[in-house]
């Protein structure tokens, strides 16, 4: 694999508890306000405490969308971390391990360096053991060429209300960084960071993108139940919603979340819930029920590995067919899967806006990778962000209304999308129930009926994928290629720094990312795929979902192919070149 700019990878490990989380973000926020380009990845165990974690952060000078397999520096609070990442460790990286557990590394040729440092006695020196992170910190700054003041901000910010324990901190980091520099001085910069490129840029979760994007368009109600890895949303919605005159209920389950978000939708506000697969599963008859009443929904459901309670901390796409068609019947709705977390943020702007405009559901699909992965983030232009509320009649719009009629709610349209009026409005009175109805929402079974209603559902989301604003993002320089690779979500950063490497090697190779999957803009991309020889989809389930949707929506007749990984962890560029390589062949 070629790299595509300067970087390099650090990664601290460890028992759950041990400030392992905490290391790494100051670490990354640290570097972010430098200057550098991040993306951090957190595998950990579905425990609160105890069970191994780690935390590796990749800095480059430019923009980067996923880890690598390469690690140049491991910070080893246990022997299982330097196991558990000696695989990943560049020949010519540095272990910083603590004296505590005793360190061992099997000696061979081409091994990275052990060095052994006593980061629990140096903490407990300056008050306490737990420290021993902001000492790793020292430690590490020592190496890649910067200095402890430089990660000096970001441990004052942590703990700015507590005098004591921030001096002790700032020596604990001298410490480490003293430590090196008398016994280690052989590794001072021995991994140096790349020249920065100075800007203002956020370093968030993807979920918190999300939450940010819900506060942009709008947003003022939200209902949801804690689940992994969904849980950052509402923690993020419970802080900054009431600050904007809405508000957030955690309710007893996602049943009462998703109903409770339907009828604030339909009493006018901008409401949506948050979960993951085993709730968004208990969610889908609500979600029918928004289809069959008209009604704006807005589900974000971040993907992690099942069935059941599954891999509740582990990365998975296996909810895309679930989201397409979960819900029973013929349900009209929009599901959306964001690929970065720039494109989180816009996409649940642009879910609020569509939810309102085709009154219906709409599924913002992300997964473990987009929204537990930190990563850089230009600051978002709010002054281009747009609320459309669609077709909303008054009372100045409606005529009075008959003795014992009611307000055409659903009356047929050419767009399928009819007008639409709040509760209380004068002259707007309807009924609305979760059985088939007539124009005005009375219960109504009666065939040439059913067909009218269900057509008039359908039809409305028949120009969407010509409306929506970016479909698919292509990265298609040939007009005729050896290899079309097709993904969605988070895989997006792994594909595109393997498809460097590949035209790099000469191969003639174009990449498609979904963002749209229902429906699905199949008209546009047929011409893309009737033009490859040979395609590739990047699946994070064991069936194939992705492809099965693109098989069963833009037809038969292509030679595709599926790379599928379903092991909980994330993809590598280095396992996608690979896999193009081998469907090349």
């Amino acid at each position: 694999m070629k790299k595509t700019a300067a970087d390099i990878s650090w990664t601290v490990g460890g028992q759950q508890g041990e400030g392992i989380e905490s290391a790494g973000d100051r670490f990354a926020t640290a570097l972010n306000q430098l200057g550098y380009y991040l993306y951090g990845h957190r595998h950990f165990s579905s425990r609160i405490k105890g069970g191994h974690t780690h935390y590796k952060i990749r800095i480059s000078k430019s923009p980067v969308g996923t880890v690598t397999d390469e690690l140049n520096i491991l910070v080893a609070f246990d022997q299982e971390t330097i196991a558990a990442n000696i695989h990943e460790m560049n020949r010519s990286g540095v272990i910083l391990a603590d004296a505590k557990f005793r360190p061992v590394l099997q000696q061979a040729l081409d091994m990275p360096e052990l060095f052994i440092l006593p980061l629990t006695e140096i903490a407990a020196g300056h008050g306490s053991p737990l420290m021993k992170n902001s000492v790793a910190l020292g430690a590490t700054a020592a190496l890649i060429g910067v200095t402890p003041a430089d990660f000096a901000g970001v441990i004052a910010a942590a703990f700015a209300k507590k005098p004591e324990v921030l001096d002790n901190n700032l020596k604990a980091l001298q410490g480490g960084f003293d430590f090196i520099r008398e016994y280690g001085s052989h590794l001072i910069n021995c991994c140096p960071l790349p020249r920065p490129q100075p800007g203002e840029r956020l370093f968030m979760l993807g979920n918190e993108a999300i939450a940010l994007g819900a506060l942009a368009a709008g947003a003022n109600f939200m209902a949801a139940y804690p689940i992994t890895p969904a849980s950052e949303i509402m923690e993020y919605m419970i802080e900054k919603l009431p600050q904007f005159g809405g508000a957030v209920i955690q309710t007893e389950d996602e049943i009462a979340a998703c109903t409770m978000a339907i009828g604030a939708n339909h009493a006018g506000a901008r409401a949506f819930t948050a979960t993951s697969g085993p709730g968004f599963s208990l969610m889908q008859e609500g979600i029918g029920l928004a289809a069959m009443t008209e009604t704006p929904l807005v589900v974000i459901d971040t993907q992690r590995g099942g069935p059941s309670t599954g891999l509740p901390t582990k990365h998975e796409q296996s909810d895309i067919l679930a989201a397409v068609f979960g819900t029973h019947g013929d349900a009209a709705k929009i599901v959306i899967a964001p690929g970065t977390a720039a494109e989180a943020f816009t996409d649940t702007v642009e879910a609020f806006n569509l939810a309102e405009e085709y009154q219906c559901p709409v599924i913002l699909l992300s997964d473990l990778q987009l929204s537990l992965c930190k990563q850089t983030m230009e600051p978002p232009n709010l002054e281009q962000v747009t609320v459309r509320r669609g077709s909303i009649l008054t009372a100045g719009d409606l005529a009075p209304l008959k003795t014992n009629a009611y307000f055409k709610r659903f009356e047929p349209s050419v767009t399928g999308i009819s007008a639409r009026v709040l509760p209380g409005t004068e002259n707007g009175m309807y009924l609305v129930t979760g059985l088939e109805h007539d124009s005005v929402g009375k219960p109504a079974e009666a065939p040439a009926n059913r067909i009218v209603q269900m057509d008039k559902r359908l039809n409305k989301l028949k120009d969407l994928a010509v409306r929506f604003p970016v479909p698919f993002y292509a990265q298609a320089p040939f007009e005729h290629c050896e290899l079309l690779v097709i993904g969605t979500g988070a895989s997006r950063g792994a594909i595109e720094e393997a498809l460097v490497s590949l035209l790099a090697d000469g191969y003639r190779v174009n990449h498609i990312h979904l963002r749209l999957l229902h429906p699905l803009p199949s008209t546009c991309l047929f011409p893309l795929l009737s033009t490859a020889a040979r395609i590739l989809v990047v699946d994070h389930n064991a069936t194939a979902q992705l492809a099965a949707l693109i098989r069963m929506q833009v037809g038969g007749g292509h030679d595709i192919r599926s790379l599928l990984k379903y092991d909980g962890d994330i993809l590598r560029p280095a396992q996608v070149y690979q896999a193009c390589r081998e469907a090349l062949v």
